[in-house]
């Protein structure tokens, strides 16, 4: 499975390849990219929620390109900065909850109400925050939980390609399919950069952590952060 997942991506970067190789000879500023592709994946986000659910998938599968340029020019173009790096993962964010905020919008006020399906969207939402924050916060700590069942290029894909071609096929059954499988994997997936850090840390000597307050620094020179079993 991983083995064809990464030919589809070889594939994917190889049809995009052009596009870059513009942008690049442009030098177009890969901020200004990774902004377009968030105004898009809001436009997907709203067309979900307005019931469009083809015209939001294929909408969100566009935005998928935004996602691999703006790394890509950022580095050909020697661009790549923190401030860049912070921005795309913030915006991301934003795109994450308009997308599914989009959906339980649509499962709340419109003929497909289904409010089991709105409190299973706003798990979703929940739950793919927690994936991001997982991985950020660990990152902190010096360890790379890139780790799990669904992590964002699976996200983007499972959120486009069904309802792209299918729409609401059987009725809707179909999205709320996605969507239940969705928030389940994303969940499991926190949950395994969870398990995969606290693995990680139990064999880590334990080392002081600095922590300043205005109140008393020397007593927080002492502060000591052990790894929680």
């Amino acid at each position: 499975m991983k083995k064809i997942w990464e030919s589809i991506i070889r594939g994917y970067l190889w049809v995009i390849e052009p596009v870059a190789a513009l942008l690049v000879k442009l030098r177009i500023n890969p901020n200004a990219i990774t902004t377009v592709g968030t105004v898009f994946t809001v436009a997907g986000g709203v067309a979900f929620g307005m019931g469009y659910i083809r015209t939001g998938g294929f909408i969100i599968g566009l935005t998928a390109i935004f996602d691999v340029l703006d790394g890509t020019v950022a580095r050909r173009t020697g661009q790549s900065t923190v401030f860049g790096a912070f921005y795309d993962s913030t915006l991301d964010r934003l795109a994450d909850g308009v997308v599914l905020g989009g959906i339980a919008y649509f499962f709340a006020a419109t003929p497909h109400h289904n409010l089991p399906m709105v409190a299973v969207s706003i798990m979703g939402i929940i739950g793919t925050y927690l994936v991001s924050y997982a991985r950020a916060r660990a990152e902190g700590l010096g360890i790379d939980a890139k780790v799990g069942v669904m992590q964002r290029p699976e996200r983007v894909v499972l959120m486009s390609v069904p309802q792209a071609f299918f729409g609401l096929a059987f009725d809707g059954k179909l999205l709320m399919g996605v969507i239940v499988l969705l928030t389940v994997t994303s969940w499991i997936t926190a949950i395994q950069r969870i398990m995969f850090v606290r693995s990680t840390t139990l064999n880590t000597v334990t080392t002081p952590l600095r922590v300043l307050n205005d109140k008393s620094t020397q007593s927080a020179r002492n502060t000591t952060r052990r790894a929680q079993s």
